[in-house]
């Protein structure tokens, strides 16, 4: 089975902290959103994970590459970079990876974490992870009908359709017949809004027959922005701390403080005289005295003294000596 992780986006709304980063790349409870994005779809298909390909600007960088190459390496995949070459929308996306398109695929926008468990349905000729939400109209959602097939999809509707959204995880039983649908849009220059959609095609694969099935999740998580990727990495740490994940290096100093787990303490990190968590993260070589923190997500390399804040996300090689109970704080800032 293949694997297409388009990821072109800037991460506008979460900057700072996107500035340097790739946003899948940012570490959730000290690993990356990318890499905990395909490890949960390889434990939920249940089949051996054979291409990855990441779809990226290409000024993303060298060192962003390789480290995306590096994640499909430690799940045993073959990993490539392509590139969307313009922002022409989410069938453009998914059709920069072409080459993967073929037999089993799973295309999976690298903004969302999801937590689920189901065995796939071998009459559908497609699974769409979808989630029940409480505002549907924010959300592209599909209509059920009694067979519990897919019998539409609606972008934000105005009126309620259904409270099931699309979370941007799709499974296609043949990919050959999602690219034979894309390159149909390019042939005949069917857009919405200026760009190519993936639901148009998934429309259009419907009506020649192809059975849709939803997927339901437990559980959806957002990193679109500081606020919602705090709440991530809250739930995230609960997750690992429940299933038994150690999170605490034992390379970690901690010298008369208390730990409120559930925390992740990264190898080379110092706490003195502080109280962490619970539901904090903190990033390799970070130096944390004095402080009392929670709920916040907390990168590597960081000089924290003095702190009172919760509900937080400070990036890499900052300096912080401050007193505000909220903060966002991107790489090299320095606030003393």
């Amino acid at each position: 089975m293949n694997i297409i992780v388009p990821m072109a986006g800037r991460g506008t709304r979460l900057r700072p902290h996107t500035l340097t980063t790739a946003k899948p790349l940012i570490p959730v409870a000290g690993i990356s959103v990318a890499e905990r994005l395909v490890r949960e779809i390889a434990k939920v298909m249940k089949q051996p994970i054979d291409k990855i390909s990441f779809v990226i600007k290409e000024d993303f960088g060298e060192a962003i590459e390789k480290k995306l190459l590096n994640i499909a390496d430690e799940i045993g995949a073959k990993g490539q970079i392509d590139y969307q070459k313009q922002s022409l929308g989410t069938a453009d996306a998914v059709y920069a990876g072409k080459n993967l398109l073929k037999g089993p695929v799973v295309v999976a926008y690298a903004d969302t974490l999801f937590k689920g468990s189901f065995d796939l349905d071998n009459n559908a000729d497609s699974i769409i992870w979808v989630k029940k939400v409480d505002n549907p109209e924010a959300f592209g959602v599909v209509k059920l009908n009694d067979k519990n097939e897919i019998e539409t999809f609606v972008e934000k509707p105005k009126e309620f359709v259904s409270d099931l959204a699309i979370i941007g995880i799709y499974y296609f039983k043949e990919g050959a017949d999602l690219k034979r649908e894309i390159e149909k849009l390019y042939d005949q220059n069917i857009m919405v809004g200026g760009e190519y959609q993936l639901t148009t095609a998934l429309e259009n694969l419907k009506k020649n027959g192809a059975v849709f099935k939803p997927g339901e999740v437990s559980d959806w998580m957002d990193f679109g922005n500081p606020k919602v990727a705090v709440e991530t990495n809250t739930k995230i740490l609960k997750y690992d701390y429940i299933e038994g994940r150690k999170l605490i290096s034992e390379q970690a100093e901690i010298i008369d403080s208390e730990i409120i787990e559930p925390c992740y303490i990264a190898n080379g990190v110092i706490i003195k005289n502080s109280t962490i968590g619970p539901n904090v993260s903190i990033g390799e070589n970070s130096i944390i005295e004095n402080s009392n923190i929670e709920n916040s997500l907390i990168q590597s390399n960081n000089l924290i003294k003095n702190a009172d804040f919760k509900n937080s996300m400070i990036g890499n090689f900052v300096k912080y000596d401050g007193n505000f109970e909220r903060l966002s704080l991107g790489d090299y800032s320095e606030l003393m």
